[in-house]
């Protein structure tokens, strides 16, 4: 079930109001949900295709439905998508959004470059931005990846969408994404479901069930090694980390099956635990 565009945007009021620091980024993303609301309507199918022979196959085997890398894809409507999320910067930070459109009519952007960039865990290291010269301010930065992400999401959440129900059936094991396969950055325990544990991406909007003594990122079982901290009043939210890889990943605690939060918008709202997480050395 995903959560609907009015609770959503009735979400991000409330979270303007306890957190009016966060008021423009979670204007931004407000921003976002409508126009990718706007996209999906006009969509008629997703530019991307899933060989349905090759499903059990691919999940069994730990691989993605939608193999990015290996098959070429037109990306020309999300490219469009991409320029138009670039105005919402226009209107909601225009000072920073001009460093971005400064940096991507620089002869070294690539948006194409980027994205596919961006689905080769392998290469995230060295070259995931695709612009590693033109680096201005973290703020264009972080917006350009907002909007580069955001740019497929429509299409791939199409994809997830139909998909789900195979997926939640499925024996999917791993800490990427069944869909896309791309690493999540939040997840959410429901307590009534025997604290069942599930990922969620941010690219293509799929949630996956996973087990919670384990890290999603190197696969690190090891309880003495896997550890979680709170933010005193905000216990709802913890950050689940590992001490073998560094890494770390937001979890937000449910009470009820039938609650239905954007997990979009708790990541925006959360933004306090990634500071403290670096703070503490994980990435």
């Amino acid at each position: 079930m995903v959560a609907t565009l009015r609770k959503s945007l009735k979400t991000i009021e409330d979270y303007k109001s306890a957190s009016p620091h966060y008021t423009e980024l979670l204007d931004i993303m407000a921003d976002i949900l409508i126009l990718r609301k706007q996209y999906r309507n006009s969509m008629k199918e997703s530019i991307f295709s899933v060989d349905e022979n090759l499903i059990t196959k691919k999940i069994e085997g730990g691989l993605p439905l939608i193999d990015f890398i290996g098959k070429e894809y037109d990306l020309t409507r999300p490219k469009e998508y991409f320029n138009s999320l670039i105005s919402i910067a226009e209107k909601r930070m225009p000072e920073i959004a001009q460093n971005v459109i400064d940096i991507i009519k620089s002869n070294q952007f690539d948006w194409e470059k980027m994205i596919h960039a961006s689905f080769d865990r392998k290469g995230e290291e060295t070259n995931a931005q695709g612009f590693p010269a033109v680096r201005e301010t973290e703020d264009s930065i972080d917006l350009i990846d907002l909007f580069a992400e955001e740019s497929l999401r429509p299409e791939l959440e199409s994809v997830a969408e139909k998909y789900k129900e195979i997926i939640a059936k499925s024996k999917w094991s791993e800490g990427y994404c069944p869909v896309c396969g791309k690493e999540p950055k939040i997840g959410e325990i429901r307590k009534d479901e025997d604290g069942k544990r599930y990922l969620f991406c941010h690219q293509c909007g799929c949630k996956w069930n996973f087990s919670r003594i384990k890290c999603p990122f190197c696969g690190n079982d090891e309880q003495h090694s896997l550890a979680y901290f709170e933010v005193e009043g905000d216990e709802r939210y913890r950050v689940d980390v590992c001490n073998k890889c560094r890494r770390y990943i937001k979890t937000v605690e449910f009470p009820k099956s039938s609650e239905e939060l954007d997990l979009d918008v708790e990541d925006i709202a959360t933004l306090h635990l990634d500071m403290i997480a670096f703070d503490e050395g994980y990435s």
